[in-house]
């Protein structure tokens, strides 16, 4: 992992690919690089750049992934509030919430997102094609479709314990304790 200059942000180069093209003087290559950028605390990005040379594609990727960084919501900094899955193309992914001490239960492109945003406990399954691009796609479609306890009780107008579930046997069991005591 590279640190770079621009602060606590942390780089990953997922996939550098290479393209000929067939001209009169000979082959003419280019490079595609898919870079995944992110602070390890709840931000991520990711950024595809082409270029002749391989650097400079990593250097537009990397400029790209800065730009689209997204935060999006953890428990407990360490997993997500809830299961989420995704398409994009043929590629699906499946990603769960796990318990404290799972780890991160995921390979490819997924167990790199998964690294970079900071989730220390999930369970993913890349489901499909395998190609990164796609994948990479339908990780953070799923990553996007992850909403906050706080945030969906304030769209309902509601509590959040209201949003768990614990809303009104949580307040009935409180109204019982409250009366036994007095």
């Amino acid at each position: 992992m590279a640190r770079p200059e621009g602060g606590d942000l942390i780089e990953r180069v997922v996939f550098v690919g290479k393209s000929t093209k067939v001209v009169k003087g000979g082959r003419r290559f280019t490079f595609g690089a898919i870079v995944v950028v992110g602070d390890q605390n709840g931000k991520v990005g990711v950024g595809l750049g082409k270029a002749a040379e391989v650097i400079e594609a990593r250097e537009k990727a990397s400029k790209e992934a800065r730009k689209s960084m997204v935060r999006i919501p953890l428990r407990d900094g360490r997993t997500l509030h809830h299961d989420s899955k995704a398409r994009f193309c043929s590629a699906g992914v499946i990603m769960r919430a796990a318990p404290a001490g799972t780890g991160i239960i995921a390979g490819g492109v997924v167990r790199i997102v998964c690294e970079l945003l900071g989730v220390k406990d999930v369970v993913a399954k890349s489901i499909g094609t395998t190609n990164p691009h796609n994948t990479i796609k339908a990780v953070m479609l799923a990553l996007q479709g992850t909403h906050s306890p706080r945030y969906i009780a304030e769209k309902r107008n509601k509590k959040v314990g209201e949003v768990l579930g614990k809303g009104e046997q949580h307040q009935a069991a409180t109204d019982i304790a409250a009366g036994e005591v007095a």
